[in-house]
């Protein structure tokens, strides 16, 4: 492995030839080829654990792959998802850390200046070079960058408080500020839409897109790949095993992510049918074998026994092509498949009137829902779109007001948090939340792997855990689904997958939500403001 690291502003570029990494014998980044240069926007998707923050802290030069190529060309700036307290350092400190490189050419250019006017030998090339530099960087403006993005970022502009007294989601946004304002020739983020209110995404979005220098990007907020991604590396297997790149931005993604696995379940089919075909022609040619090599007494014996040697040597080339019909293409990925929900055709299945419940939904609210009927609630954090949804699905009862439920009427509500299910395994929580009903299967849905089933919920990564909640409420075939925030958690693949489903559906779906991009996609939906 070789590295080579140079400043070089508008020449920015950061390239990985082969890159390959294996953590505890198993591999974690394999044959990964990428290229970014000044103006170039480059996503990396995957499910949890494909090793995308991995990948950053490679191209970071912070981890040594095992083998393959790094070069980069140009300052760094990198916004991993967690940052420490820092204890006894000031807002301003960590300001002054991050916009180190523009202090410095700043400094150089003053003392170019000082050179200058002193007619020092050589001074106006100094000046010439210093000027240039502090002009690529836009120095003089940094500082004044910065407060926007603070501003905009809802951060902390106190120079003088400490971190340490701050939150997480308060230290992200002040360092996220600082680097968008830095103008670093090369940008690597790793899921910077953590922390961040509307404003905020719309800000980073912008910014972003009018970074002068290239971005390295590892994100699941599809709005935030929609508006700035112009290339996406997709991190999840394929059916060779090596990453895949994309371009045309997060479209391009979507539509050769799709055609990628259509390609690779078709070729798939198609091998089981040759192997199926095999192992028929075997079985026909054995059973021709067994009726040559037993003839039925009395006449045709010798012709019979004479057929017998050719019966055997058909057999065994049978047997030959059938080994050496290896499954060389694995299998792929489950695909998400929803179940058909029940619908009751202009029959009333919930109607709710001026539900309160005290300070946790205090505007009192009303709705009725019938069969296929959409709804999107929206409000500010606290408005208590996840009450609603909680009285609506009984798990709360109102303080004022009353819901009436149509007879029979079965409600599903994805909850934002998954309960403790300790002490069982997958298959026991779904079998045991389903008894007595006739659920979908758990294989069906095609949401978790069948390694999963057998295992604990706790030991799911979170996406797991999230798909097991979601199953257990499509498996019961709901009337009402009622959906808060469905997107966390989920891969990019499953959320296109899951909202398509929705439009189509004929059970009456409401669904609370800070997603971008599932706003967007469900923008003809009647809203509900809290």
């Amino acid at each position: 492995m070789s590295t080579a690291i140079h400043r070089a502003r508008t020449r920015a570029h950061l390239s990985a030839t082969d890159l390959c990494l294996a953590r505890g014998g198993h591999p974690v980044l394999d044959t990964v080829n990428l290229t970014v240069s000044a103006g170039d926007r480059l996503a990396v998707v995957g499910e949890n654990g494909r090793g995308k923050t991995t990948l950053l802290h490679v191209l970071a030069g912070r981890l040594a792959p095992d083998s393959g190529v790094l070069r980069r060309f140009g300052s760094l700036g990198i916004a991993e998802q967690e940052m420490p307290s820092a204890e006894g350092r000031t807002v301003g400190e960590l300001i002054d850390t991050e916009l180190a490189e523009v202090r410095t050419v700043l400094r150089e250019f003053e003392s170019a200046t000082h050179a200058l006017a002193g007619e020092r030998p050589g001074a106006a090339d100094e000046y010439a070079r210093a000027l240039a530099e502090a002009e690529t960087l836009d120095a003089w403006d940094a500082d004044r960058r910065v407060d926007i993005g603070l501003a905009a970022l809802g951060a902390i502009d106190d120079r003088s408080r400490e971190l340490a007294g701050l939150s997480v989601g308060q230290r992200y946004r002040i360092r996220l500020a600082c680097l968008l304002g830095a103008h670093h020739d090369l940008l690597l983020l790793d899921e910077p839409t953590n922390h961040l209110d509307a404003g905020g995404l719309d800000y980073l979005s912008s910014a972003l897109r009018e970074q002068p220098g290239g971005v390295v990007l590892v994100s699941h907020d599809r709005a935030l790949l929609a508006d700035v991604a112009s290339t996406v590396l997709d991190l999840d297997p394929t059916r060779d095993g090596l990453p895949r790149s994309y371009g045309d931005g997060y479209s391009g993604y979507v539509t050769g992510h799709r055609a990628e696995r259509d390609r690779w379940e078709q070729a798939y089919q198609a091998q089981l049918a040759e192997r199926q075909r095999l192992a028929d022609d075997l079985s026909s040619a054995q059973n021709r074998l067994s009726t040559g090599w037993r003839p039925d007494k009395g006449t045709g014996k010798h012709t019979r026994a004479t057929r017998a040697p050719a019966l055997v040597r058909a057999v065994h080339r049978r047997q030959l092509a059938l080994e050496e019909h290896a499954m060389e293409i694995p299998p792929p990925p489950q695909r998400f498949r929803f179940p058909e929900l029940p619908g009751r055709s202009g029959a009333t299945l919930l109607r709710a009137e001026d539900l309160t419940l005290g300070n946790r939904l205090p505007q009192p609210c009303e709705l009725l829902l019938r069969s296929a009927d959409r709804l999107v609630v929206t409000g500010a954090n606290g408005a208590g779109k996840s009450t609603l949804l909680a009285l609506l699905s009984g798990a709360l009862e109102p303080g004022t007001g009353r819901i009436q439920r149509g007879r029979g009427v079965r409600i599903g509500l994805l909850s934002q948090e998954s309960p403790d299910r300790s002490g069982r395994t997958v298959r026991e929580v779904f079998e045991d939340a389903l008894a007595g009903t006739e659920p979908v299967s758990l294989s069906a849905l095609g949401l978790l792997p069948r390694s999963a089933i057998g295992r604990p919920p706790g030991e799911l990564s979170v996406g797991q855990r999230r798909r097991l909640d979601l199953a257990l409420v499509l498996a019961a075939r709901p009337h009402v689904l009622l959906l808060d925030e469905p997107t966390n958690h989920l891969s990019m693949s499953l959320v296109d997958e899951l909202t398509e489903a929705l439009a189509t559906t004929p059970a009456a779906v409401v669904l609370a939500s800070h997603d971008r991009q599932l706003l967007r996609d469900t923008a003809s939906w009647p809203r509900l403001e809290l």
